[in-house]
């Protein structure tokens, strides 16, 4: 029975150690610290009047099971780390949206790692997989280098979603860049338009090398010369839109539409031409991509290429979770389809 002698023990022992064990919940119950296991671990497994005691136990010393530590014995945390590139971009708070949700149901959490563009960062968030903190990692940049993400793969659950690598043998969730800008600037060319400019993005950046090949491709299917004194490389910012815009304007070199390679360079594009005077669409036609929320609502509405980000999120999950499951796992490339949304910036008619 609980004696006075195992009162005394406990308290000595919270007087050094403030954290209370689970053997000081076991001797206060006078049972094992394996029936205390199992009463937080299987509770249907322990007689009625045993589970009681334990647990009065455990609201008595306001016992805090050592969750990670039990997580971490079976080699399993129920974690899942998000590395993000910048957590301001509401693309890719789209996409971990779509990952929480996924995520949730499968009572995984989610940790947002944000390397802010710095790829220093995402080396150091890679200790977190090694260590075993987390049970996988979704990467939304592919920064790093091929070598590197192939030897992770070989070894830990990953999934690289938004942005891809061809050269790594890793599950993947995108879409078709160079098909949707090609939808993207030939909506332009079918509006008649023959000098059609562009602001990449980062061209270090797959997605924007593919956007920048659809460009490319649907003005030589046209018949049309590609100019390069008409293409600006941007860095997917308002500011940079704003910017390459005010300097394609000042080139002198005659252009009645720009496609800008996402929503947020669009719309800088339009700021820097209402400051000159450049009418929007009357003078000026504007495609973006990625139909992020304001697209909508900015005046005048973004035409854009929208794409599933949401959904993005979910599959990338789906095939995480297949890869920890620790079954015959192929590395799935998954691209999802986009499509053309006709607002008021490229003087369309609906």
């Amino acid at each position: 029975m609980y004696t006075e002698c195992n009162r005394l023990q406990i308290k000595v022992r919270r007087e050094e150690d403030t954290i209370v064990k689970m053997i000081d919940v076991a001797q206060l119950a006078n049972v094992s610290t394996a029936t205390v296991s199992r009463v937080l671990q299987n509770p249907e497994e322990v007689k009625e009047e045993t589970r009681k005691r334990v647990l009065s136990s455990i609201k008595q010393l306001n016992y805090q099971p050592n969750v990670l530590a039990r997580h971490l014995r079976k080699n399993k945390t129920n974690t899942i780390l998000v590395v993000v590139p910048n957590i301001l971009n509401t693309v890719f708070s789209h996409i971990v949206g779509g990952i929480e949700h996924t995520a949730s149901k499968n009572n995984f959490r989610v940790i947002l790692g944000n390397s802010n563009k710095d790829i220093n960062k995402e080396y150091d968030f890679l200790n977190v997989l090694k260590q075993r903190q987390v049970d996988g990692m979704i990467l939304l940049s592919a920064q790093m280098d091929s070598d590197t993400l192939n030897e992770l793969v070989k070894e830990y659950s990953v999934v690289i979603a938004s942005e891809y690598k061809e050269s790594v043998n890793a599950a993947m969730v995108t879409i078709d860049n160079i098909k949707s800008g090609i939808m993207a600037t030939r909506h332009l060319l079918r509006l008649g338009h023959k000098q059609v400019a562009h602001i990449s993005g980062p061209l270090s950046n797959y997605l924007s090398k593919d956007r920048f090949k659809g460009y490319k491709q649907a003005i030589i299917q046209q018949g049309l010369e590609v100019d390069s004194d008409l293409i600006k490389e941007g860095a997917f910012t308002l500011e940079s839109g704003f910017d390459q815009t005010i300097a394609l304007l000042n080139s002198n070199k005659p252009f009645s539409a720009l496609f800008a390679a996402n929503d947020v360079m669009a719309i800088g594009a339009i700021k820097a031409a209402k400051v000159y005077g450049v009418r929007v669409p009357e003078d000026l036609a504007v495609v973006g991509f990625d139909n992020i929320g304001f697209s909508s609502v900015f005046d005048p509405g973004i035409t854009t290429i929208a794409q599933p980000m949401t959904e993005m999120g979910n599959k990338a999950m789906e095939l995480l979770l297949k890869s920890m499951k620790g079954t015959e796992y192929r590395k799935e490339r998954i691209m999802l389809q986009t499509n053309l949304i006709i607002r008021e910036s490229c003087g369309a008619k609906k």
